[in-house]
């Protein structure tokens, strides 16, 4: 089994390489995905945010109001802090469950947005970050998810820099140009992480 971890910023494209992969054959394990999952209604972690953040952080329907929460946590990193506690142990069970019933020749691809701001590079044997300019994430997340270009920019600054990914990053995909481009850079990556795969 290889273990990778998948990264990037906001806005750098991150979830297209994740679908690409998968489409490939990886097997993956969403990180995002599994912390909506771990806070759904009923459960013990959502339980645990409300008793953090009080109940204005629940819609009328009983779900978590994401974007009410985030506005809390991304303006006060402490806050952030105390999110993180409480949702990332759940995430890493989770996560440590569905890859032990992966394949022994699988590759897995964790895709982890926080992997470089909470320090996870040494979990996998090598790290993938999917890369762009800052310019390129704002315009796509102001264009392409309606976020305002204030809100666009808290998210960016509550993660971490180009320069501290990049550091951690075995493999970089650039991610500044076309679609077209970019799945013929994820087809070379998946022929390298196969090879390795099947070398481990």
């Amino acid at each position: 089994m290889l273990k990778v971890g998948l990264t990037g910023g906001i806005g750098a494209g991150k979830s297209e390489v994740s679908r690409l992969l998968v489409t490939s054959g990886a097997v993956l394990i969403d990180a995002d995905k599994i912390a909506r999952e771990v806070v759904e209604p009923g459960t013990p972690g959502l339980a645990k945010v409300v008793e953090a953040f009080g109940r204005e952080v629940l819609a009328p329907d009983g779900t978590l109001d994401r974007p009410r929460l985030g506005s809390i946590v991304f303006a006060d990193p402490e806050k952030l802090a105390v999110l993180n506690s409480i949702v990332h142990p759940l995430v890493g069970a989770r996560s440590a469950e569905l890859e032990g019933a992966a394949s022994e020749d699988a590759v897995v691809v964790h895709d982890v947005p926080l992997l470089a701001e909470n320090g996870l590079a040494p979990l996998y044997d090598l790290v993938v970050v999917v890369d762009a300019r800052p310019e390129t994430q704002l315009d796509r997340l102001v264009r392409l998810r309606g976020m305002s270009e204030e809100d666009a920019r808290a998210r960016m600054a509550a993660q971490a820099t180009r320069v501290k990914r990049l550091e951690i990053a075995d493999i970089v995909i650039d991610n500044d140009g076309p679609l077209e481009g970019l799945e013929q850079r994820v087809a070379a990556v998946w022929a390298d992480l196969t090879r390795r795969a099947r070398a481990a």
